[in-house]
């Protein structure tokens, strides 16, 4: 009886002792870009020799890596994560467990387990990954006049995640309101498009789509001269991706329509630029 008190109270101080640990916030992730996990046991002690395991609480194919017997053992692994994670067993010495999960998805957004057991105790964290996903820069369109001589303009940025806002702003960066807003959604990406009408003859204004600490913007500067029943308007268009801490100017020629910055989303150069033509009034 004396032996098996001592037993229990020794396992009851290790357990005690040691505790598997996570961040306290969630994790947020950009989609294509790489992530760490975070899971460790303190006070630092090595887990090479106990079991490693990460996986999706749940689900009813749960396991997204698994390390055991001092080799990684992802035959029943969840395919969508084939290939995408890994340990750093140098790291496992420290008492570092930490999950690196490559080329990052939309579908990874969720809960994760990181449990370690050894012989003698096991303990487990929870790590909230929160994903998302940076659009397309937005795109300036001149749909034409009205009979009030108000130019229409439509904003629209695609391939977002989660749902992000689209916000029309003048020369002091005050709000605008749009005359039509819509919002689709697309298996894991949104859009957005909302339309707006300038009756200024100089107009300054931005397009700007936030999300979270990503924000993406395009300027367009209009100089509208009457001149019996023709307009001409002259777009001059710029992007910055507030991100990546940059700002994207060019010199373009586009007539009629303004598109800005295509392939600034996938890290490609401007296409910003000087845009001029000609719209007839009605």
């Amino acid at each position: 009886f004396r032996t098996h008190c001592i037993y229990i109270l020794l396992s009851f101080s290790f357990t005690e002792q040691y505790k598997v640990v996570g961040p306290a916030d969630p994790v947020f992730a950009v989609a294509g870009e790489d992530v760490i996990l975070p899971c460790s046991v303190k006070p630092n002690i090595s887990v090479v020799d106990m079991r490693v395991e990460w996986f999706r609480p749940g689900l009813k194919d749960s396991l997204v890596h698994l390390y055991e017997d001092h080799e990684d053992r992802n035959t029943d692994q969840i395919q969508s994560y084939r290939g995408r994670t890994k340990l750093i067993h140098q790291e496992l010495q420290r008492g570092n467990a930490s999950l690196k999960l490559s080329s990052v998805r939309v579908s990874d957004e969720g809960r994760y387990k990181c449990f370690i057991q050894s012989k003698s105790w096991y303990d487990d964290t929870t790590v909230n990954v929160r994903v998302e996903a940076v659009g397309r820069p937005p795109v300036i369109t001149v749909d034409g006049f009205d009979h009030s001589g108000g130019l229409h303009l439509q904003c629209e940025s695609e391939g977002w995640y989660p749902e992000p806002d689209l916000e029309w702003l003048d020369s002091e960066e005050i709000s605008l309101s749009s005359e039509t807003t819509e919002k689709h959604r697309n298996t894991d990406r949104f859009s957005v498009k909302h339309t707006i009408i300038v009756y200024e003859r100089d107009s300054k204004i931005h397009c700007s789509v936030k999300l979270r600490h990503h924000m993406l913007e395009t300027l367009i500067i209009t100089n509208v001269a009457l001149a019996s029943k023709m307009v001409l308007v002259t777009l001059a268009v710029s992007c910055k991706d507030s991100r990546r801490g940059a700002k994207y100017e060019g010199s373009t020629s586009q007539a009629g329509d303004a598109r800005s910055c295509l392939s600034l989303g996938r890290g490609g150069p401007s296409s910003a630029g000087l845009a001029k033509g000609l719209l007839t009034t009605a």
